[in-house]
């Protein structure tokens, strides 16, 4: 019997103490993501006074790439992949001075036009008052980490208004295929608290809530196995835009500063000859797809030349929005060819289902489609997710990610290492295909025999 209530009292002892981090940690995440917000709506302010602002983004990717390089290199790109990072190789240990510079950096980005996103900075922030709050508190490795992936949760659930999509990303980001139970409760909290404290102060979050969703039918559900393969297929090919742009600009041979200047002429020829919807945050073209509107057909393809190019070059800022932006573009789109009335409801599926490829985050996609668009996109959101997170594999927007799990057995993979090592064993895949053709060549020889 005492042994029962000793154990019991520790139990209860953990949830209030982790009631208590996990709160201070989403009331200073609320309290940075409303700075934050609030920075960036008077910079671009400031920016769109000038009739033809993208054309300052060669001297605002310098800006970028020189407030980066001289005061936190850990700023760098975006900065969910930077906590990642820290979460896996530093027990979540990350700079102060991470702070003000990702913020500084991915304002002067964004309100110039570069095409990045706002939550990874939201998130990197988060997690860098998290770690400052451990490091004041004395805590220990493990509690230290727990602290930061509810920075990271925190800072998704601010920015976007999804406490509970913002959680469980949070812990299913990290590991591919598994999700880190032990700190999903005071991820909650944090989120919750955190969009609390940043809508008490004025944070305003837009509401995709849409009636006209269509009704569950076989030929829905295999509308959505193929809107899944298709928003797989797009996000596999951002992932590789992403890791072609880093690329190309590492391996030009001159200063980064040069290499910004070079990212931001390239952008300016998307404003120019393009469009500038593909530039900034591209919210008004997710919006208007939300809304029914059609986009252009090239509208995906073009964010994510532009996404890759900015945060190739020297740029700051998030992948997420950029991933929204494409999936509600692929979701369009797929819509469009299909002479689909309903291309709202295929726009918000895809918007969370490309999240889910591109990120290995099925289950936080799936909740994040309910919390913006309701319950009765669920079963819709549900199947194009998962199969959007099957269809890209064992790649990820977040090299740093860790593999947990096979998504196939029929390809065997080392778990345990970073995606960014990732090593696919085609053994097993070389038996089954010939055994397949093997068993339809019998069975057409079967069908001519009976034939006769």
């Amino acid at each position: 019997m005492q042994k029962n209530v000793l154990e019991q009292l520790t139990l209860l002892a953990s949830v209030i103490k982790w009631t208590c981090y996990a709160s201070v940690v989403g009331a200073l995440v609320g309290l940075g993501t409303k700075g934050f917000l609030d920075a960036l709506a008077w910079t671009s302010s400031q920016y769109g006074r000038m009739p033809a602002y993208y054309l300052l983004l060669p001297a605002t990717l310098l800006a970028s790439a020189v407030l980066v390089r001289r005061l936190a290199p850990d700023a760098e790109g975006h900065g969910t992949e930077k906590v990642i990072e820290a979460v896996h190789q530093r027990m979540g240990r990350i700079p102060l001075m991470v702070v003000p510079v990702k913020l500084a950096a991915t304002v002067i980005t964004l309100a110039g036009g570069g095409s990045a996103g706002k939550e990874g900075p939201c998130a990197q922030i988060g997690a860098g008052l998290a770690s400052a709050f451990a490091s004041l508190l004395r805590l220990n490795d493990v509690d230290r980490r727990k602290i930061v992936i509810c920075g990271i949760s925190a800072g998704f659930a601010t920015v976007f208004g999804t406490p509970i999509a913002g959680a469980l990303f949070g812990v299913e980001v990290l590991v591919l295929g598994h999700m880190f139970y032990d700190v999903l409760f005071p991820s909650f909290v944090a989120g919750i608290v955190g969009y609390h404290v940043a809508s008490q102060l004025g944070v305003a979050y837009p509401a995709h809530v849409n009636a006209s969703i269509i009704a569950v039918s076989g030929w829905s559900f295999a509308e959505m196995i193929m809107l899944g393969i298709w928003c797989g297929l797009i996000a596999l090919l951002f992932i590789e835009a992403m890791r072609l742009g880093h690329r190309l600009f590492q391996n030009l041979h001159c200063h980064y500063a040069l290499k910004a200047l070079l990212g931001g002429l390239l952008l300016v020829a998307i404003g120019r000859f393009g469009s500038t919807g593909y530039l900034g945050l591209g919210l008004e073209s997710i919006d208007a797809g939300l809304r029914g509107a059609v986009l252009p057909s090239g509208a995906a393809f073009m964010k994510a030349v532009a996404t890759s190019i900015t945060l190739g070059s020297g740029g700051s800022g998030g992948v997420v929005t950029p991933i929204f932006y494409i999936g509600t573009a692929a979701g369009n789109l797929f819509a469009t060819l299909f002479h689909e009335p309903m291309v709202a409801t295929f726009s918000a599926v895809g918007m969370v289902a490309m999240l889910a490829g591109a990120a290995n985050t099925p289950i936080a996609a799936s909740v994040m489609g309910i919390e913006l668009f309701g319950a009765g996109i669920a079963p819709h959101a549900a199947v194009a997710c998962m199969v959007s997170f099957l269809i890209v594999g064992y790649r990820s927007i977040y090299p740093s990610q860790i593999l947990g799990m096979e998504k196939s057995s029929s390809l065997k993979v080392k778990t345990g290492k970073p995606l960014a090592q990732f090593e696919a064993s085609t053994v097993e895949q070389e038996v089954v295909i010939p055994r397949l053709v093997a068993r339809g060549a019998k069975m057409v020889k079967d069908r001519k025999r009976w034939k006769r």
